[in-house]
């Protein structure tokens, strides 16, 4: 009788073992950031949109549920992306891919420096242990702080745009 249990608990620790391996994460946080010449109101208004990305990122997107800038709508970008706007406040707004299996999130924030100054904030979160290839996490890194650097400077123009 000592004998099963002792086999069943080592199983069980066996089981846990492995789903603690599994559930394994590498949560990755890429911040950028770039001071825009113009004042954080008359920036955000120009840039604030859930699917302005679209322009940022020379593709489509169009809100398939809710209302722009309100918590719950949900954009699909180039036909194929859904994101959902997971908070909102009065200069910034943040987003969750709720299918990605890399658990991918993204915020957009304006902050004011000075009267005809302000700093334009994009930040990403994702989980690069569940990348198709997770041992090919810093050339990911590189590849999404690129093509974020290119987002972030098209709404540096937008924003500063008379």
């Amino acid at each position: 009788m000592h004998l099963k249990l002792a086999a069943a608990a080592l199983a069980g620790a066996t089981l846990c073992a492995a789903a603690s391996a599994q559930a394994a994460t590498d949560y990755v946080t890429v911040p950028l950031e770039v001071t825009v010449n113009a004042s954080a109101d008359v920036a955000w208004k120009k840039i604030s949109g859930f699917c302005d990305i679209g322009g940022w990122m020379h593709t489509t997107c169009e809100i398939t549920s809710g209302k722009d800038h309100e918590v719950g709508a949900v954009r699909k970008i180039a036909s194929r992306v859904d994101e959902v706007l997971v908070a909102s406040t009065a200069w910034s707004y943040s987003y969750a891919q709720p299918k990605s299996p890399i658990d991918y999130h993204g915020t957009v924030e304006i902050r004011p420096i000075d009267k005809g100054h302000s700093k334009l904030l994009y930040t990403l979160v994702y989980d690069a242990a569940a990348l198709p290839h997770p041992e090919n996490k810093d050339q990911d890194i590189a590849n999404r702080t690129k093509q974020f650097t290119n987002v972030i400077n098209v709404m540096k123009g937008i924003a500063e745009a008379k």
